[in-house]
């Protein structure tokens, strides 16, 4: 997190027309803070609690304290976030003016979106999200493209300044009923374990996070800014908002809602769980009526957060370990088709999937890359979408959403198949048009970046236990925060054997 606000700083005094300089230092810190969380996620201990700790006081009055940390939960998120940061640099070369500017924000952007994973205190949590999101607003509306990237930047501020202000008061709402002197998320969860938070407050805390939370990932019906605004985003950008950035609500629910305001949760995410799977039925849908290809892949993106959301609901461990799971494949999926797309549209200036077909001949590696990352999108056994979708359908079956898990079901295997196979159609295969014909295939740096997120896909694919090892202890105690009787039943079943 530090490295790329350093870099941010590094930039800032180099001059503008030097923009090999520019470009290498980005790559060379991205690429040193991805090796670096690879070393901290091979060597993390799963039943070790909270490990790489930093912590230093900032306002003791306040109990402002600058905490980060990583457990089960985040650990596999800040080594997938710190991976799709270097693939968008290596994607980022679709910039061809203000290159300076471009590369502070992004460096901006990426410390912001691994502080916020790897934040302990909730004032930094927060912090460290609107630090990551404003420069994606300024680069939206600077670096965007096509005639509507005006309207797309307008919209995405408003929606996600309203997402973030209502999880902002649900935030100042916990803080205030715990009756807490330290924003520190463990801290205040030990809290509210042993005094909760009266009833009447958790109920409307509880919404507040979580439509708060909710609009910063595109929570069915307030999802329109995501597709538009990750189809006139630069390359780059949409890589880490979709990849990562977006899951700073999800991590949020899991992280601090459900644990703070557990009665509230149980009342609402009922709710939260017909929300999903208008999510899934309803962009997935969409996505099938859409022609250009980076709205395709946005509104898939927004169907398959409706997974997550449908894990988060089921409340119970298998749920929240599937969730956790599909947000790191996620992560690797989204990065990694926006980041073709982005290629694809350096060479036409176009994404148009009607004036597309025979890619796989003229561009194999750029071809192969979005075939994979589509038939991931689909769910297909071997990527590690697939792991966490089914443990999710498994975990809302038993939680008692039979006919939500069964529409979810149908809209994944036959909505999802049926647009992503349309596009494989209509890109990859069939004659060649004009339009490929000055074409190249993807160069040596986007070319590692896709061959290195889908290594990690397949690589989680078959051995999910990798992260779901870290991911289960940890969820389990927020499940029995939330569902005391259940660790009870256990430590009975455990005493009478």
């Amino acid at each position: 997190m530090i490295l790329p606000l350093l870099a941010s700083l590094v930039i800032s005094f180099i001059p503008g027309s030097q923009v090999k300089a520019i470009r290498n230092v980005s790559l060379g810190v991205s690429g040193l803070s991805a090796i670096l969380s690879l070393v901290a996620f091979c060597t993390f201990q799963v039943d070790g609690g909270l490990q790489f700790e930093t912590k230093w006081v900032w306002v003791e009055s306040l109990g402002l304290n600058f905490h980060l940390g990583a457990d089960g939960i985040n650990i596999g998120i800040i080594f997938m976030g710190a991976v799709v940061s270097f693939a968008a640099v290596c994607c980022a070369d679709d910039i061809t003016y203000r290159f300076k500017e471009f590369y502070i924000l992004l460096n901006i952007m990426i410390g912001g979106v691994l502080g916020a994973f790897a934040s302990m205190d909730l004032f930094f949590f927060y912090f460290f999200h609107e630090l990551a999101l404003v420069p994606t607003f300024i680069m939206i509306g600077v670096w965007g493209r096509g005639q509507n990237r005006n309207y797309a930047a307008y919209k995405i501020t408003l929606y996600l300044s309203l997402g973030a202000l209502l999880a902002l008061i649900g935030l100042i709402g916990v803080y205030v009923q715990a009756g807490a002197d330290s924003f520190s998320i463990p801290d205040l969860i030990a809290k509210v374990k042993a005094q909760p938070i009266n009833e009447s407050a958790q109920q409307w805390i509880f919404p507040l996070l979580m439509f708060g939370f909710g609009i910063l990932v595109s929570l069915w019906p307030f999802h329109t800014w995501a597709p538009l605004g990750y189809g006139t985003a630069p390359t780059a950008t949409a890589m880490l908002h979709a990849g990562v950035l977006k899951k700073f609500g999800l991590y949020g629910l899991i992280r601090v809602a459900i644990p703070m305001a557990p009665i509230g949760a149980q009342f609402w995410l009922g709710i939260l769980a017909w929300l999903a799977l208008a999510n899934l039925l309803f962009c997935g849908l969409v996505a099938v009526r859409q022609r250009d290809l980076n709205l395709l892949i946005g509104n898939s993106s927004v169907a398959h957060m409706g997974f997550i959301f449908l894990g988060i609901a089921s409340l119970n461990i298998i749920g929240l370990t599937g969730a956790v799971l599909v947000m790191i494949a996620h992560g690797l999926l989204a990065a990694l088709a926006f980041g073709v797309s982005g290629h694809l549209y350096q060479q036409n200036g176009s994404l148009d999937m009607s004036q597309m077909g025979g890619l796989l001949r003229k561009m194999p590696l750029a071809g192969t890359a979005l075939l994979m990352a589509m038939m991931a999108g689909c769910g297909l056994p071997g990527f590690a979408n697939f792991a966490g979708e089914i443990t999710i359908f498994f975990a809302a079956w038993s939680a008692g959403f039979k006919v939500i898990t069964v529409i979810a079901a149908w809209s994944a295997l036959v909505v999802g198949g049926l647009y992503m196979l349309r596009a494989i159609r209509n890109i990859l295969h069939g004659a060649q048009p004009d339009v490929w014909k000055k074409t190249r295939d993807s160069s040596p740096l986007p070319t590692t970046a896709f061959g290195l997120l889908l290594a990690l896909l397949l690589v989680f694919g078959f051995a999910p236990g990798l992260l779901t090892k870290g991911i289960e202890l940890e969820v389990k105690k927020i499940v029995y925060l939330v569902k005391p009787e259940i660790n009870e039943a256990k430590q009975l079943s455990v005493v009478a054997k």
